[in-house]
């Protein structure tokens, strides 16, 4: 993933989708809407890198070894335990609405039959075979939506400018630089071809300007051939939501529309070493302060060189699912939640803003506060068991204008493991009162 620091510097300002067609907001609300609701996605980190379980392209890149030494890994990729459908139905179990796979990393090493070079894995590797046409069969065999990843970067392509940090292989040549737009252009055709993405998960637009990769003409080829696609943030502007990286946001972003991606260790790929694993709770708690703010998760795995996915993260995905199945209607077409100080904790809104959802991170002793809520309150309960919660308004003085305070029961025997969860439903669009 992203380890450039002037990539990261300038990544906040590059986040916010800019639109250059004559699509209207309307038009757009329209085909981000899956995105919007979705919530959660799952990112999956496979290739070469897998076989010795070493970072992902940045191992040469950054000289951890030599660009020989990393490729020879070509020769241990097997693939040979793949289960795209047993990968789909561990997807669906952990309640994500679409899957991202990297097609291509930095290294520049396809996972398709790719015929604008035969650097992939049919050609090179003992898998021997096209891994992205059965994933997408998969994903959409179980309704869920297919996202694909594509690094428009390739230190391994002759025609690209940069090879390995602090070297380039020359500084101005536009014939050889139109030779490697050329074999882009070929490779997101092929693409979209054959696979028809739902999303593309763009990657290593750092190096050059949109311009210089013709952004615009990329965006306009892709929704072309399919006018219902959505592209990440990482094409120079051109992208329609943000895609903020590891670190979780401590206020909303400023796109309507983004997704936090993030490792479930430290790793994006299979690094045996790498034990650092979130629990179920920890990353259950990142996931919610996404939907608090109106975003999605974008959850990495990273499965074995044999297509094996281990079972440390297997287990975090089916505790995930566990959830999210109780809590659905908290979770899936919501939209962000309230401002803080008004409750301790994070909270939600249904699509018309007529229930507010309560996320108790912590299990309560006793009663839960909400300070400032003008509307009458017809009921609420508990979400995901249904049983309906005894509350009382407390403070309301007559004369004055400022809410009292809502108290609501959570008795202990209603509360989930990990995050239970309150729906409120109001006498009409939530109304707050604030003294700014």
């Amino acid at each position: 993933m992203i380890k450039h620091p002037f990539y990261l510097s300038i990544l906040f300002l590059f986040s916010i989708s800019f639109i250059y067609s004559q699509e209207t907001a309307a038009e757009k609300a329209q085909r981000m809407a899956w995105f919007e609701d979705a919530k959660l996605g799952i990112f999956i980190h496979w290739g070469i890198y897998a076989v010795n379980g070493i970072d992902e392209s940045w191992s040469f890149y950054n000289r951890y070894l030599p660009y020989e030494e990393y490729m020879k890994q070509l020769d241990g990729f097997t693939a040979n335990k793949y289960d795209p459908k047993s990968w789909g139905r561990l997807i669906k179990e952990s309640g994500a609405q679409y899957a991202v796979l990297t097609t291509k990393h930095h290294d520049g090493v396809a996972l398709w039959d790719t015929k604008m070079s035969d650097l992939n894995v049919v050609d090179r590797t003992p898998a021997s075979r096209d891994l992205v046409t059965p994933f997408c069969d998969a994903l959409r065999e179980e309704g869920l939506k297919v996202g694909l990843y594509y690094s428009l970067l390739d230190w391994s392509h002759p025609d690209y400018d940069h090879f390995i940090s602090g070297k380039k292989r020359y500084d101005k040549d536009e014939k050889r630089w139109a030779s490697f737009l050329d074999f882009n252009r070929g490779q997101l055709k092929e693409i979209s071809q054959q696979f028809n993405p739902d999303l593309y998960w763009f990657d290593g637009d750092w190096d050059h300007s949109a311009e210089e990769w013709k952004a615009k003409d990329i965006r306009k080829m892709l929704l072309d051939r399919n006018p219902n696609t959505i592209l990440n943030s990482r094409l120079q502007g051109y992208g329609d939501y943000a895609t903020p990286e590891q670190g979780l946001p401590i206020l909303r972003p400023k796109s309507k529309y983004w997704e936090l991606c993030m490792t479930i260790n430290d790793s994006w790929g299979y690094q045996p070493q790498d034990q650092q694993y979130k629990t179920p709770s920890q990353v259950l708690r990142i996931f919610i302060e996404c939907i608090r703010m109106g975003g999605n998760l974008l959850l990495d795995i990273g499965p074995k060189e044999d297509g094996t996915i281990p079972q440390e993260q297997v287990e975090v995905l089916k505790e995930l699912g566990r959830w999210t199945r109780k809590h659905k209607e908290a979770v899936y077409g919501t939209k962000a939640g309230i401002p803080h100080g008004h409750f301790y904790g994070p909270t939600a809104l249904s699509r018309d803003s007529t229930t507010l959802y309560l996320y108790l991170v912590n299990q309560p002793k006793g009663q839960v506060l909400i300070k400032g809520l003008k509307n009458k309150v017809n009921r609420i309960w508990v979400v995901g068991n249904g049983t309906k919660l005894p509350y009382k308004v407390m403070g309301k003085a007559y004369w004055s204008s400022v809410p009292g305070l809502l108290y609501i029961d959570v008795p202990e025997e209603v509360q989930d493991e990990e995050v239970t969860v309150l729906a409120v439903l109001l006498d009409g669009k939530i109304s707050l009162h604030r003294e700014e």
